[in-house]
Order: C-alpha cells, then structure tokens, then sequence
C-alpha cells in the first residue's frame, strides 16, 4: 500500500460582526473543539463595539451526537497532522489577506479559545501576519513548539492567558505551563483567572476587548 498526497480546493466558511472597511481594529476569533463559528461569534456581539469580529470556521465537521442532528467543527486531529496544520494555516493567511486590504492594514487581533488556542499559536509561528494582540483563552501551547519559536511568532505582542477555575479540560497547571513557557520565550503576559469553567467569560472578555 502506498500513501499519496494532492492538493485540493476547499471552500472555507467564515462570519463576521461589524464592517471590516471601517472598523478601528480587525479580530479573528478561533473557535474551539465541536464548535461552529456562527454560535461561537455570539459571545462576542456585546464586546465588540465599533470593531470587526471575524470567525472562521474549522475545516473539518462532524456530527456530536448519534441522532446526527448537531454538527460542529474541528481543526485537526492527530490523524495526517501535518498537513492539517499546513492547511489551517493557509486558510487563516488567506483570510487576512482577504480582510486586511478593506480593512485598510488595520491593527490585527487574535483570540483562539480551547483548540483554537493551538491553532492561532500554529499559525502565527508558520503564518505571515503578526497580531498585535493575541488573546489564549482555555487551551495549551502545541508541544512541539521550540522557544525561538515562540519568540519570533509573538514579538511585538501583547499576550493575555486567560483560564477558568473551574476548567476540567484544561488544569491550571497546563495553562501555567504555557506561561511559563512564553516566559521563557521573553514574552511578557498578561494572566486572568476567573471562577468558571470551559467557558467565554463575559466580563474578562471585555478586559482584553478594552
């Protein structure tokens, strides 16, 4: 048996709050496992403002319950992982590049919550465009990521960490481990606890909206 690899076109689904053409700042929110985008932007309507939110949706959906009667969406798995990578990657430079010349090279923004945290450091360590302020909401750091890695993916950047105390996901000390490992990095970063769980915390989402 022999693997073999091509390359095909997707048609990647994407939504979005405000007007990119003329909002102060353009965000790109990362949903997280079993999401889809649509759901996961409604969190943000209320911190917005006069700024442009924009959602993209993971490539590959599934059905989550036997009835199949919901659907949500995933970026990877461990399965051909490379190219997954490679792929939402690509994708996430791609829709940038779509936005950023109506938005007029506004201040770009990123927030990637749960499996979406993965996914933003990924792309910003292989990807072309550089956030001025990446918010990590949830998750941890993709393991194979070296510290210059991190390093020349965040310089320039404000990072906040944001973790429930409640978070059965993910335990605090994984997310402290990803400070730590910034830290090392030479990146300074913001941290935020609050009492919840696996969860958008309205008032800490608003904090790093502000």
């Amino acid at each position: 048996m022999e693997e073999h690899f091509i390359r095909v076109g997707r048609t990647a689904r994407y939504h979005q709050l405000g007007d990119p053409r003329t909002a102060p700042r353009l965000w790109v929110v990362v949903h997280g496992y079993g999401q889809l985008a649509r759901y996961f932007l409604n969190a943000f309507a209320p911190v917005a403002g006069p700024d442009a939110v924009v959602a993209p949706e993971g490539l590959n959906r599934f059905y989550l319950d036997a009835a199949h009667q919901r659907v949500g969406a995933t970026w990877m798995t461990r399965e051909d992982r490379e190219h997954e990578i490679q792929d939402h990657v690509r994708y996430l430079d791609t829709l940038v590049d779509l936005l950023q010349p109506t938005a007029g090279h506004r201040p770009l923004h990123v927030l990637g919550f749960s499996q979406g945290v993965a996914t933003v450091v990924r792309w910003l360590v292989h990807g072309t465009h550089h956030p001025r302020q990446a918010v990590l909401w949830g998750g941890s750091l993709p393991p194979e990521l070296k510290r210059e890695d991190l390093a020349r993916a965040f310089a320039g950047c404000n990072v906040d960490l944001v973790h429930g105390e409640q978070d059965h996901l993910v335990p605090q000390a994984q997310w402290e481990q990803g400070a730590e490992r910034l830290t090392a990095a030479g990146i300074a970063v913001r941290r935020h606890l609050f009492q919840g769980g696996h969860i958008l915390d309205p008032v800490v989402l608003r904090r790093c909206f502000g």
